[in-house]
């Protein structure tokens, strides 16, 4: 069945309109710049929760001085945990548009876009830590120590998606009766 000749004067791929109902569908670098300019958010919580920043989370002023190395670990985990909400949080968007097309295109630049948002979050903390952290007496202050952290934002976004897609394809109902021959 072809498409009446009103709608296919109506669509225009190139301001990205749907025909059927007159929305605007979002341009597909978004999903690879909004999750790094997020980043620098990310960064800056970092820098407020984590020891050696400004040590909101736990208040313990024994983890305040960044040279501590009690709180190296801590600090790794509050980036490594703000970095895997965002990639759960990512990845519940794509499924959103999981069944659109393009969707693989829309993951495959989520993901990027996580790399590169979990390399701006190091980077925004580390320069949120130069700016209006303690002056410390050694070059080991706020810093992050396991950098497989930044991994934790693309990976999750990845995993995520495919575990959804791959439930959302499992509970679909195959038509009963035999197959219909086209």
């Amino acid at each position: 069945m072809t498409k009446p000749a009103s709608n296919v004067l109506d669509s225009d791929p190139a301001r990205g309109t749907d025909p059927d109902t007159g929305t605007r569908e979002r341009a597909w670098w978004l999903w690879l710049v909004v999750p790094a300019a997020s980043g620098v958010g990310l960064g800056l919580a970092w820098w407020l929760l984590a020891p050696g920043g400004l040590n909101v989370l736990s208040g313990n002023p024994a983890l305040a001085d960044p040279t501590a190395s009690a709180g190296r670990l801590p600090r790794d985990l509050v980036l490594a945990g703000l970095l895997l909400l965002s990639g759960c949080f990512t990845a519940v968007l794509l499924d959103s548009k999981v069944r659109k097309p393009g969707h693989g295109v829309r993951t495959f630049l989520a993901v990027s876009g996580g790399a590169a948002g979990a390399l701006v979050a190091w980077q925004a903390g580390l320069l949120a830590a130069q700016w209006w952290g303690h002056a410390s007496s050694g070059g080991d202050g706020f810093s992050l120590r396991s950098m497989t952290a930044l991994l934790l934002w693309p990976g999750t976004t990845a995993l995520v998606t495919f575990l959804l897609t791959l439930f959302s394809l499992m509970g679909k109902q195959q038509p009963e009766g035999p197959p219909v021959a086209p």
